[in-house]
């Protein structure tokens, strides 16, 4: 495994790249509940210079993940503070994650998506998947019943 320092920067560097997206999103969700139509080129052109050092992050956390993964529960147990650093970063993903589905929410509102980048009707239904297991249950035990 590279070395703790570097593995905890990396993920420090990665947590400062995620917080300014999601300063960014918040800013924009603001925007967006404002009466006014706001522009929001200013939102996009921060989220586009953004993307490369997200990119390059993300990279760099892929290659210590796999080293990471290489070892032994009790090796990884000798370093907590890369766990709560990880917890950390998934927290902030998360908000990021909210925080620009509510700002999509606010654009589709205001009729500013373009149609082929409208979000799957079955996103909007977070049981679908178990729904539709749960309907291929019932008609395949129907269907022995039948036999």
């Amino acid at each position: 495994m590279n070395a703790e320092s570097q593995v905890l920067d990396d993920l420090n560097r990665h947590l400062e790249v995620t917080q300014e997206l999601l300063q960014l999103a918040e800013r924009e969700g603001q925007a967006l509940r404002q009466p006014d139509s706001p522009s929001l080129f200013e939102f996009y052109q921060e989220r586009k210079s953004l993307l490369p050092r997200l990119t390059q992050s993300l990279d760099t956390l892929r290659n210590h993940r796999m080293n990471w993964q290489r070892l032994s529960l009790e090796e990884r147990a000798e370093h907590p503070q890369v766990g709560r650093m990880l917890r950390r970063n998934q927290d902030a993903t998360m908000k990021v994650i909210v925080a620009d589905r509510e700002n999509e929410q606010h654009l589709l509102r205001r009729g500013l998506v373009p149609p082929r980048e409208l979000p799957s009707v079955n996103r909007q239904r977070p049981h679908y998947v178990a729904d539709l297991y749960k309907r291929g249950g019932v008609a395949a035990t129907a269907g022995e019943s039948k036999v």
